[in-house]
């Protein structure tokens, strides 16, 4: 088609309130050449607003597809990170135990007295934390003294939250210590409230001489650690 005839079309199709760069792309010519041909052209508030609404419709298509992409993009790095971790940990010899249990008290532990104590709020850690005192020290279930610490508003439902707790670790709950309430004010209700179980103090009984074993084993770690003796 001549470029003349091209023209001609284009604005025609102007007239009818196709967009600049839609009429760019059906005929193969750039954006600013139907700019140029169609400036005269005015168009009716009716047809503005109708590619307002289409360039607004293909904005939020695209907003959507690039989310679709990115979550599709995450699903496959979230997958080759499952896939890696499974190869790199098959099991857990009492020795990796040791030193997982090492390090997670070194970060949550409390190291400043003669107590015991393990602080956390996720479950599946204070767990660990808990199998690990059994197994590898054989710590009895009688040693354990946990104590709850929850916001004051969770009152209502304290009784549910040291049931969870109780039955996670399957101790009684008459072997909890009294629970100790935050007075912080909470100005909403948050979603999880029916799900929050709070903090948990997993602490011992006669803990001082275990106590001092543990900070060894954290000094003891933290030097290999600063004597770069960590194979490469």
């Amino acid at each position: 088609m001549a470029k003349s005839d091209i023209k001609i079309k284009a604005r025609e199709l102007r007239r009818t309130g196709v967009s600049i760069l839609e009429i760019a792309r059906k005929f193969g010519v750039a954006k600013s050449t139907v700019s140029l041909w169609c400036r005269d052209i005015l168009l009716s508030d009716a047809q503005k607003n109708n590619l307002l609404q289409t360039k607004s419709l293909a904005v939020s298509r695209g907003r959507l597809l690039g989310a679709e992409t990115n979550r599709l993009k995450r699903v496959v790095v979230i997958e080759e990170g499952k896939k890696w971790a499974k190869s790199t940990i098959v099991s857990l010899s009492k020795r990796d135990l040791l030193i997982a249990g090492i390090a997670l008290y070194w970060a949550e532990g409390s190291k400043t007295d003669r107590r015991f104590i393990f602080v956390n709020s996720d479950p599946a850690m204070i767990l660990l934390m808990y199998k690990w005192l059994k197994s590898v020290f054989q710590i009895e279930k009688e040693a354990f003294m946990p104590r709850l610490s929850i916001n004051e508003i969770h009152k209502p439902r304290v009784h549910k939250v040291l049931e969870f707790w109780s039955n996670l670790l399957e101790l009684p709950v008459a072997q909890f210590g009294n629970p100790w309430y935050i007075k912080a004010k909470v100005h909403k209700v948050y979603d999880n409230y029916d799900t929050y179980y709070g903090i948990l103090r997993l602490g011992m009984r006669d803990a001082a001489p275990f106590k001092y074993k543990m900070l060894s084993l954290i000094s003891l770690l933290s030097g290999i650690v600063n004597k770069k003796e960590l194979s490469r």
